[in-house]
């Protein structure tokens, strides 16, 4: 199997089991090695007392899209921390797209960074991940694809 196609298979496993991005209704619009885009609608029950969009549902869309990216080669990886800044709130009914992207892999450590906007093309905030890859575990059995 070629990596693009790693990267999708890792997409459809992990989102077979991720009730919390059911919940939030993400979802993957685009994965490929070391890269993910993740979407999500701002619904009423995602708003704070302020009414705007809740910085820890923003913060999850882009750990998301942060797990999709760093599991992407099928090496099963866990998050060693992270940070976010939220520069822009986001209010009822805006699409916020995470996009995250790789900027260092090496050995078991990686470092990822994810910008995420609106659908206006604003930035609404960013967010820099730490990866953890845990041995030679899989995100999936490659013997049954």
């Amino acid at each position: 199997m070629d990596a693009q196609a790693t990267a999708e298979k890792v997409r459809d496993v992990m989102l077979a089991d991720d009730a919390a991005s059911r919940m939030l209704g993400l979802q993957i619009t685009e994965v490929a090695p070391g890269r993910a885009v993740a979407t999500m609608t701002v619904r009423p029950d995602m708003l704070n007392g302020f009414a705007i969009c809740h910085g820890g549902l923003i913060a999850t869309l882009a750990d998301s899209a942060f797990a999709f990216a760093c599991n992407s080669r099928n090496a099963l990886t866990v998050a060693s921390g992270f940070g976010i800044d939220i520069l822009k709130s986001a209010r009822l009914g805006d699409v916020l797209t995470a996009t995250a992207a790789e900027t260092s892999l090496a050995g078991r450590t990686g470092l990822y960074d994810i910008t995420v906007t609106n659908q206006r093309g604003e930035l609404v905030a960013v967010f820099r991940g730490r990866s953890h890859r845990l041995g030679e575990r899989k995100v999936y059995d490659e013997g049954n694809p």
